[in-house]
């Protein structure tokens, strides 16, 4: 366990700032052609929201917008699949519209590898397991997203964060980044079967 803690504190916190650094320089030419379509498709182009962190500290964390804010005549947003655009498809299935994330890294908001961070009204929701997913700082790539991403449910998805928490090592992390890049390329797992995003988590009290 104490090893674990070193790794975690020290190891995996200087290895998130050296690659963020090096990715969010070598990477600033993709972020600069993305703001360019966003903007001359007069779409919004960073996407913030408050997400829980580390011990369910809150953090803004940032995204490139794939949706737009049209809103009916109620003044109520639309629904995500009549808002998102198809460059913001396309942002998706390539997981570019996750590169801002990258500064929150930096930042030390979040890690490289780790649970994905949710949202902020999960955490009442959440039972004493769930809950240990913040035990770590949320991630860009995590073990859930390597195995299913989005095609699982919230309870496998869970166990999945909770088990990284329970045995994250440098090996461990390296085989998660190995392996988001074939996800990735295979564009697997970007939308829950029949939805644009996963639905929403509704609670699990088990």
């Amino acid at each position: 366990m104490y090893s674990v803690k070193i790794y975690s504190q020290y190891v995996k916190r200087s290895i998130d700032i050296v690659f963020s650094s090096i990715l969010l320089i070598l990477l600033f030419p993709i972020f600069l052609c993305i703001i360019i379509v966003l903007i001359i498709k007069k779409s919004p182009v960073i996407f913030a929201q408050r997400r829980p962190g580390y011990k369910n500290k809150p953090f803004v964390m940032y995204k490139f917008c794939t949706m737009t804010n049209e809103k009916n005549n109620d003044g109520n947003l639309l629904r995500d699949a009549e808002r998102i655009h198809p460059f913001g498809k396309f942002l998706r299935s390539t997981s570019l519209d996750e590169l801002p994330e990258l500064w929150n890294v930096l930042k030390g908001d979040m890690s490289l590898i780790g649970p994905r961070p949710l949202l902020m009204e999960y955490i009442p929701l959440y039972n004493e397991q769930q809950i240990r997913r913040h035990d770590v700082k949320p991630g860009i790539t995590g073990w859930a997203q390597v195995n299913g991403r989005n095609n699982l449910n919230w309870e496998d998805k869970f166990k999945l964060d909770v088990w990284y928490v329970d045995n994250r090592s440098l090996l461990l992390d390296f085989k998660i980044l190995c392996m988001t890049f074939f996800t990735v390329a295979k564009r697997e797992g970007i939308s829950h079967e029949g939805q644009v995003t996963m639905e929403k988590f509704k609670g699990n009290n088990k």
